[in-house]
Protein backbone atom coordinates (compact mmCIF):
# COMPACT_ATOMS: atom_id res chain seq x y z
CA UNK A 1 0.00 0.00 0.00
CA UNK A 2 1.39 3.77 -1.09
CA UNK A 3 2.55 5.26 2.45
CA UNK A 4 3.13 8.70 2.86
CA UNK A 5 6.11 9.62 1.28
CA UNK A 6 4.42 7.49 -1.97
CA UNK A 7 0.85 9.85 -1.22
CA UNK A 8 2.87 13.09 -0.74
CA UNK A 9 4.47 12.64 -3.85
CA UNK A 10 1.21 12.11 -5.85
CA UNK A 11 -0.03 14.81 -4.48
CA UNK A 12 2.87 16.86 -5.44
CA UNK A 13 2.01 16.20 -9.30
CA UNK A 14 -0.97 16.28 -9.31
CA UNK A 15 -0.92 20.22 -8.31
CA UNK A 16 1.84 20.75 -11.05
CA UNK A 17 -0.37 18.49 -13.98
CA UNK A 18 -3.85 19.13 -13.29
CA UNK A 19 -4.25 22.37 -10.58
CA UNK A 20 -6.59 24.77 -12.10
CA UNK A 21 -7.90 22.40 -14.74
CA UNK A 22 -11.46 21.44 -14.88
CA UNK A 23 -13.10 18.01 -15.09
CA UNK A 24 -15.87 17.32 -18.06
CA UNK A 25 -16.22 13.60 -17.94
CA UNK A 26 -15.97 10.41 -16.03
CA UNK A 27 -16.17 6.62 -16.79
CA UNK A 28 -15.76 3.95 -14.65
CA UNK A 29 -15.76 0.18 -14.95
CA UNK A 30 -16.10 -0.50 -11.60
CA UNK A 31 -19.17 2.11 -9.94
CA UNK A 32 -18.32 -0.21 -6.73
CA UNK A 33 -15.36 2.10 -5.85
CA UNK A 34 -17.88 5.33 -5.96
CA UNK A 35 -19.30 6.61 -2.62
CA UNK A 36 -21.93 7.07 -1.79
CA UNK A 37 -23.22 4.49 -4.48
CA UNK A 38 -23.73 6.40 -7.85
CA UNK A 39 -23.50 4.91 -11.52
CA UNK A 40 -20.57 6.71 -13.75
CA UNK A 41 -22.88 8.86 -15.33
CA UNK A 42 -25.12 10.15 -12.11
CA UNK A 43 -20.99 11.09 -10.77
CA UNK A 44 -19.92 12.42 -13.70
CA UNK A 45 -22.48 14.96 -13.89
CA UNK A 46 -22.07 15.86 -10.06
CA UNK A 47 -18.40 16.54 -11.00
CA UNK A 48 -18.82 18.07 -14.40
CA UNK A 49 -17.65 21.43 -15.25
CA UNK A 50 -15.90 21.48 -11.57
CA UNK A 51 -12.44 23.36 -12.00
CA UNK A 52 -9.50 21.95 -9.76
CA UNK A 53 -8.67 24.07 -6.74
CA UNK A 54 -5.86 21.78 -5.64
CA UNK A 55 -4.59 18.61 -4.19
CA UNK A 56 -3.87 17.75 -0.56
CA UNK A 57 -2.90 14.62 1.36
CA UNK A 58 -3.97 13.71 5.14
CA UNK A 59 -1.52 10.36 5.82
CA UNK A 60 -2.19 8.40 2.70
CA UNK A 61 -5.29 9.89 2.18
CA UNK A 62 -5.55 12.22 -1.09
CA UNK A 63 -8.28 14.94 -1.67
CA UNK A 64 -8.99 17.17 -4.81
CA UNK A 65 -10.85 20.02 -3.97
CA UNK A 66 -12.88 21.42 -6.69
CA UNK A 67 -14.91 24.50 -7.35
CA UNK A 68 -18.34 24.94 -5.80
CA UNK A 69 -17.53 23.54 -2.46
CA UNK A 70 -17.00 19.90 -3.78
CA UNK A 71 -14.13 17.76 -2.67
CA UNK A 72 -13.07 14.21 -4.06
CA UNK A 73 -11.28 11.76 -1.66
CA UNK A 74 -9.32 8.94 -2.75
CA UNK A 75 -7.83 6.06 -1.40
CA UNK A 76 -5.27 4.20 -3.38
CA UNK A 77 -5.47 1.04 -1.00
CA UNK A 78 -3.43 -1.63 -1.89
CA UNK A 79 -2.86 -1.67 -5.42
CA UNK A 80 -4.28 1.54 -6.16
CA UNK A 81 -2.53 4.40 -8.60
CA UNK A 82 -3.40 7.92 -9.92
CA UNK A 83 -1.58 8.15 -13.53
CA UNK A 84 -2.04 11.83 -15.33
CA UNK A 85 -1.83 11.15 -19.55
CA UNK A 86 -1.52 13.79 -21.53
CA UNK A 87 -4.37 14.38 -24.62
CA UNK A 88 -2.58 12.01 -27.05
CA UNK A 89 0.30 9.20 -26.07
CA UNK A 90 2.69 8.42 -29.17
CA UNK A 91 4.33 5.10 -28.08
CA UNK A 92 7.73 4.62 -28.97
CA UNK A 93 8.77 2.83 -32.01
CA UNK A 94 12.63 1.82 -31.57
CA UNK A 95 12.69 -2.07 -31.04
CA UNK A 96 16.28 -1.79 -30.28
CA UNK A 97 17.38 -5.08 -27.62
CA UNK A 98 19.07 -4.01 -24.26
CA UNK A 99 21.66 -5.55 -22.27
CA UNK A 100 19.13 -8.04 -20.69
CA UNK A 101 17.51 -8.56 -23.93
CA UNK A 102 14.18 -6.78 -23.38
CA UNK A 103 13.65 -4.60 -26.42
CA UNK A 104 13.68 -0.68 -25.24
CA UNK A 105 10.13 -0.87 -26.23
CA UNK A 106 9.28 -3.02 -24.18
CA UNK A 107 11.13 -1.57 -21.26
CA UNK A 108 9.37 2.06 -21.76
CA UNK A 109 5.91 0.30 -22.42
CA UNK A 110 6.45 -1.40 -18.93
CA UNK A 111 3.63 1.26 -17.79
CA UNK A 112 1.25 -0.18 -19.89
CA UNK A 113 2.03 -3.71 -19.34
CA UNK A 114 1.89 -3.51 -15.49
CA UNK A 115 -0.09 -0.63 -14.72
CA UNK A 116 -2.78 0.45 -17.68
CA UNK A 117 -4.40 -3.08 -18.11
CA UNK A 118 -5.75 -2.29 -15.14
CA UNK A 119 -7.26 1.13 -15.23
CA UNK A 120 -11.02 0.99 -13.91
CA UNK A 121 -12.10 4.75 -13.72
CA UNK A 122 -10.98 7.91 -15.79
CA UNK A 123 -11.58 11.37 -15.52
CA UNK A 124 -11.45 13.46 -18.80
CA UNK A 125 -10.46 17.48 -18.49
CA UNK A 126 -10.77 20.29 -20.03
CA UNK A 127 -6.82 20.36 -21.60
CA UNK A 128 -7.28 17.18 -22.93
CA UNK A 129 -5.52 14.96 -20.25
CA UNK A 130 -7.02 12.51 -18.23
CA UNK A 131 -6.33 11.10 -14.76
CA UNK A 132 -6.43 7.71 -14.59
CA UNK A 133 -7.09 5.44 -11.30
CA UNK A 134 -5.66 1.78 -11.94
CA UNK A 135 -6.28 -0.53 -9.62
CA UNK A 136 -5.54 -4.50 -9.70
CA UNK A 137 -7.39 -5.63 -6.90
CA UNK A 138 -10.37 -3.14 -6.97
CA UNK A 139 -9.62 -2.15 -3.49
CA UNK A 140 -9.37 1.75 -3.93
CA UNK A 141 -12.32 3.97 -3.70
CA UNK A 142 -13.54 7.61 -4.74
CA UNK A 143 -15.60 9.25 -2.37
CA UNK A 144 -17.91 12.95 -3.17
CA UNK A 145 -18.19 14.63 -0.60
CA UNK A 146 -18.67 18.59 0.24
CA UNK A 147 -15.55 20.48 1.27
CA UNK A 148 -16.42 21.77 4.28
CA UNK A 149 -17.87 18.15 5.49
CA UNK A 150 -15.15 16.16 4.13
CA UNK A 151 -12.96 15.91 6.82
CA UNK A 152 -16.15 14.92 9.49
CA UNK A 153 -16.09 11.29 7.24
CA UNK A 154 -15.58 9.00 10.16
CA UNK A 155 -12.75 7.87 8.50
CA UNK A 156 -10.75 10.85 8.43
CA UNK A 157 -12.11 12.54 11.52
CA UNK A 158 -10.57 9.23 13.29
CA UNK A 159 -7.27 10.26 11.74
CA UNK A 160 -4.53 10.93 14.31
CA UNK A 161 -2.02 13.17 13.36
CA UNK A 162 -0.34 13.23 9.90
CA UNK A 163 3.22 11.96 10.64
CA UNK A 164 4.92 14.92 9.01
CA UNK A 165 2.56 17.79 10.08
CA UNK A 166 4.62 20.64 11.56
CA UNK A 167 2.85 20.36 14.16
CA UNK A 168 4.50 17.09 15.25
CA UNK A 169 6.94 18.36 17.28
CA UNK A 170 8.57 16.10 19.81
CA UNK A 171 6.94 17.28 22.76
CA UNK A 172 3.75 16.01 20.75
CA UNK A 173 5.19 12.69 19.96
CA UNK A 174 6.03 12.00 22.93
CA UNK A 175 2.42 12.64 24.43
CA UNK A 176 1.03 10.60 22.08
CA UNK A 177 2.93 7.56 22.37
CA UNK A 178 2.70 8.03 26.42
CA UNK A 179 -0.76 7.78 26.20
CA UNK A 180 -0.19 3.92 24.82
CA UNK A 181 1.97 2.90 27.67
CA UNK A 182 1.52 -0.83 27.55
CA UNK A 183 1.31 -0.91 23.35
CA UNK A 184 3.88 -2.15 21.29
CA UNK A 185 5.93 0.93 19.42
CA UNK A 186 5.95 -1.27 16.44
CA UNK A 187 2.22 -1.78 16.51
CA UNK A 188 1.38 1.99 17.60
CA UNK A 189 3.48 3.67 14.77
CA UNK A 190 1.39 1.76 12.53
CA UNK A 191 -1.83 2.74 13.86
CA UNK A 192 -3.50 5.49 11.65
CA UNK A 193 -5.77 6.91 14.49
CA UNK A 194 -2.49 7.33 16.91
CA UNK A 195 -0.47 9.13 13.60
CA UNK A 196 -1.06 9.36 10.16
CA UNK A 197 0.97 7.77 7.08
CA UNK A 198 3.35 5.30 8.26
CA UNK A 199 2.84 1.65 6.94
CA UNK A 200 4.79 -1.61 6.34
CA UNK A 201 7.86 0.01 4.61
CA UNK A 202 8.76 3.17 7.00
CA UNK A 203 7.97 1.62 10.37
CA UNK A 204 11.00 -1.25 9.67
CA UNK A 205 13.09 1.50 8.48
CA UNK A 206 12.61 4.08 11.59
CA UNK A 207 13.05 1.59 13.88
CA UNK A 208 16.00 0.21 12.63
CA UNK A 209 17.37 3.74 12.37
CA UNK A 210 16.89 4.21 16.15
CA UNK A 211 18.08 1.02 17.07
CA UNK A 212 15.16 0.12 18.25
CA UNK A 213 13.04 -3.73 18.56
CA UNK A 214 9.53 -3.03 17.23
CA UNK A 215 7.94 -4.94 20.08
CA UNK A 216 9.25 -3.44 22.83
CA UNK A 217 6.90 -1.77 25.04
CA UNK A 218 6.24 1.77 24.81
CA UNK A 219 6.81 2.62 29.05
CA UNK A 220 10.10 1.00 28.52
CA UNK A 221 11.42 3.62 26.20
CA UNK A 222 13.44 5.72 27.90
CA UNK A 223 12.89 9.38 26.69
CA UNK A 224 15.81 9.58 25.01
CA UNK A 225 15.53 6.72 22.39
CA UNK A 226 11.89 7.95 22.32
CA UNK A 227 14.03 11.42 20.66
CA UNK A 228 15.68 8.89 18.06
CA UNK A 229 12.46 7.46 17.32
CA UNK A 230 11.06 10.87 16.33
CA UNK A 231 14.27 12.14 14.62
CA UNK A 232 14.36 8.76 12.88
CA UNK A 233 10.58 9.26 11.43
CA UNK A 234 11.44 12.88 10.50
CA UNK A 235 14.11 11.98 8.29
CA UNK A 236 13.25 8.90 6.63
CA UNK A 237 9.65 9.99 6.07
CA UNK A 238 11.28 13.35 4.65
CA UNK A 239 14.14 11.77 2.74
CA UNK A 240 11.73 8.92 1.09
CA UNK A 241 9.76 12.32 -0.63
CA UNK A 242 12.51 13.63 -1.90
CA UNK A 243 13.47 10.23 -3.23
CA UNK A 244 9.44 9.97 -4.62
CA UNK A 245 8.86 6.89 -2.55
CA UNK A 246 9.40 3.29 -2.55
CA UNK A 247 8.29 1.41 -5.53
CA UNK A 248 9.24 -1.98 -3.76
CA UNK A 249 6.61 -3.64 -5.42
CA UNK A 250 3.16 -2.09 -7.24
CA UNK A 251 3.67 1.96 -6.18
CA UNK A 252 4.27 4.14 -9.38
CA UNK A 253 3.98 8.08 -9.44
CA UNK A 254 1.66 9.75 -11.67
CA UNK A 255 3.65 9.60 -14.79
CA UNK A 256 3.74 5.43 -14.29
CA UNK A 257 7.33 5.90 -12.81
CA UNK A 258 8.50 4.16 -10.20
CA UNK A 259 10.59 5.94 -7.29
CA UNK A 260 13.93 5.46 -5.60
CA UNK A 261 14.06 4.74 -1.81
CA UNK A 262 13.86 1.35 -2.44
CA UNK A 263 17.55 1.72 -3.84
CA UNK A 264 18.58 3.10 -0.02
CA UNK A 265 16.20 0.42 2.01
CA UNK A 266 18.41 -0.80 5.29
CA UNK A 267 16.21 -3.87 6.32
CA UNK A 268 12.72 -3.49 4.77
CA UNK A 269 12.54 -6.84 2.80
CA UNK A 270 16.26 -7.46 2.95
CA UNK A 271 15.57 -10.86 4.96
CA UNK A 272 18.26 -13.27 5.04
CA UNK A 273 21.01 -10.48 3.49
CA UNK A 274 23.00 -9.10 5.43
CA UNK A 275 22.98 -5.40 7.56
CA UNK A 276 24.55 -2.73 6.16
CA UNK A 277 25.86 -1.59 9.02
CA UNK A 278 26.97 -4.83 11.34
CA UNK A 279 26.93 -7.54 9.17
CA UNK A 280 24.13 -9.59 10.73
CA UNK A 281 21.99 -11.11 8.74
CA UNK A 282 18.45 -9.32 8.81
CA UNK A 283 14.92 -11.14 10.25
CA UNK A 284 11.57 -11.12 9.48
CA UNK A 285 8.95 -11.36 11.97
CA UNK A 286 5.19 -11.04 12.48
CA UNK A 287 3.82 -7.81 14.37
CA UNK A 288 0.00 -7.21 14.28
CA UNK A 289 -0.32 -9.73 11.54
CA UNK A 290 2.10 -7.98 9.58
CA UNK A 291 5.64 -8.43 8.13
CA UNK A 292 8.52 -6.41 10.50
CA UNK A 293 12.04 -6.66 9.22
CA UNK A 294 14.32 -6.21 11.97
CA UNK A 295 18.71 -6.68 12.99
CA UNK A 296 18.85 -8.05 16.27
CA UNK A 297 22.29 -6.51 17.03
CA UNK A 298 21.40 -3.63 15.90
CA UNK A 299 18.25 -3.10 17.57
CA UNK A 300 17.47 -3.43 21.34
Amino acid sequence: MPELPEVETVVSDLNKKIKGDMIVSFWSEWPKAIKPASSADEFSKKIQNRKILGVRRIGKNIFIDLSGNKTLYIHLKMTGHLLIKPKKEVRPLSTKTTKRGQTSNEKQNYFEDKVNQYIRHKFFLKSGKTIEFSDLRKFGKIVLDSTDKINNLKEIKNLGIDALDPKLTFQKFQEILEKKPKAKIGIVLMDQNVMAGIGNIYRSEILFSAGILPERIISSISKKDLQKIYDATIKILKKAVKMRGTSDSDYRDTSGAPGNFQKVLAVYNRERQKCKKCGTIIQRETLGQRSVFICKRCQK
